[in-house]
């Protein structure tokens, strides 16, 4: 009998046995504990556990079978909690880095491994790949039982190195073989350019350490030049860490509630600073449900103080902190333990905020190039017209 197996035992008896013990003590008359449903579905979990090794059509690997258990649990929680098996737990512990190439994508899990973002000019950039992708296989490796952390790694290699990908975009009939090579990301985190008429268009591709100030060089630029103001360009911005968000943020929200990062029993609120708020001309970001991590944190703060709308489609709902717990056989539980909220105290993880003007990103047939025209541009600058 394997470790697993014991643990097992010992987490479906030790509840039912004080469950008996407890009730005994308090008597027939008193209310049922608040945790009798809890170990009601832990004797049911041990009744099917005892059916399929007994009774399946064939003997059972018990170990394959808990381990397929431990992943439901983690994945009824949220797509970024993983239940994580030896190898995939000793890179996190050893706190190995990702190769230096990849492919430019950000994934989260959906079923299958689901593209989030698409950075600008990567290789997947270039091969057609758009938010909402399924991957169903990563180099001829099946992704429906792939945790997310996994999904990353594997997408990552040496520079120049090919990974095969079994793509769905719509009908799940009809995949779609496409190997990428592997580079160094070459995009800029922020660019800009002067829209015709006379905004100032600001692409923000990632939040590296650098886009910050990026950002702000760029505002203030625009600012002194005399533009009406920004459209600023969040949609499939899915890299990078909330903390660059919230300095990014910084730069537009001169009072109030910047970002609260909360967890069951705590909660970190951050404020703005008496020198935030450097630049005050009007802005409108565009959003997408490719916009996630660090761009959701900012557009939160932004959308939340009304220093700027929010015009697209409702976002990733992908903005939380996990950490590593350990667990015996060597497993572990990848699991969120603190999420941020907006302003209002939503949280945004899983739930995404709402543009305040929705429009829809074109649905483009795999292989075929996006429209040539951006209703969701144009309604930003009409937007940012209003308010200026």
């Amino acid at each position: 009998m394997s470790s697993k197996t014991r643990l097992l035992i010992l987490l479906i008896s030790t509840p039912l046995v004080l469950f008996v013990g407890v009730g005994g003590l308090m008597g027939a008359s008193a209310p049922p504990p608040a945790g009798q449903q809890a170990f009601a579905d832990l004797r049911l979990f041990g009744q099917i556990v005892q059916l399929i090794t007994s009774s399946y059509v064939e003997p059972v690997d018990v170990d394959k079978v808990m381990d397929g258990a431990m992943r439901g649990l983690a994945d009824g929680l949220d797509p970024s909690s993983a239940y994580l098996l030896p190898e995939e737990r000793d890179a996190i512990e050893a706190g190995a880095p990702l190769a230096p190439a990849g492919v430019g994508l950000v994934v989260t899990r959906q079923f299958y491994i689901r593209v989030v973002g698409v950075e600008d000019g990567s290789p997947a950039a270039k091969a057609g790949l758009r938010t909402g992708d399924y991957l169903r296989m990563i180099d001829g490796k099946p992704t429906r039982d792939m945790s997310s952390v996994t999904g990353t790694r594997l997408l990552r290699g040496t520079a120049g190195s090919s990974v095969k990908l079994l793509v769905l975009r719509g009908n799940a009939a009809d995949p779609h073989e496409v190997t990428l090579t592997r580079a160094a990301s070459s995009a800029t985190a922020v660019t800009s350019k002067k829209l015709p008429g006379g905004e100032t268009y600001v692409r923000v591709a990632r939040f590296t350490h650098d886009a910050p100030a990026a950002l702000k060089q760029i505002a203030e630029t625009a600012q002194k030049d005399g533009s009406s103001g920004l459209v600023i360009d969040l949609r499939g911005t899915a890299d990078g860490a909330p903390a660059d968000g919230v300095a990014a943020a910084r730069i537009f929200v001169k009072s109030g509630t910047i970002a609260t990062l909360a967890g069951r029993e705590n909660k970190t609120v951050t404020m703005a600073s008496p020198t935030d708020g450097a630049v005050t001309m009007p802005a409108v970001l565009l959003v997408s449900n490719g916009t996630a991590n660090a761009a959701e944190v900012f557009a939160s703060a932004l959308q939340g103080n009304t220093r700027a709308a929010l015009v697209g489609e409702p976002t990733a709902g992908i903005a939380a902190a996990q950490r590593l717990v350990k667990l015996p056989d060597n497993r572990a539980l990848w699991m969120t333990t603190e999420r941020y909220v907006t302003s209002a105290g939503t949280p945004i993880h899983e739930r995404g905020l709402r543009p305040d003007v929705g429009v829809g990103e074109p649905s483009v047939p795999f292989g075929e190039p996006a429209p040539a025209t951006d209703d969701a541009l144009a309604k930003a600058v009409e937007q940012l017209k209003k308010k200026s």
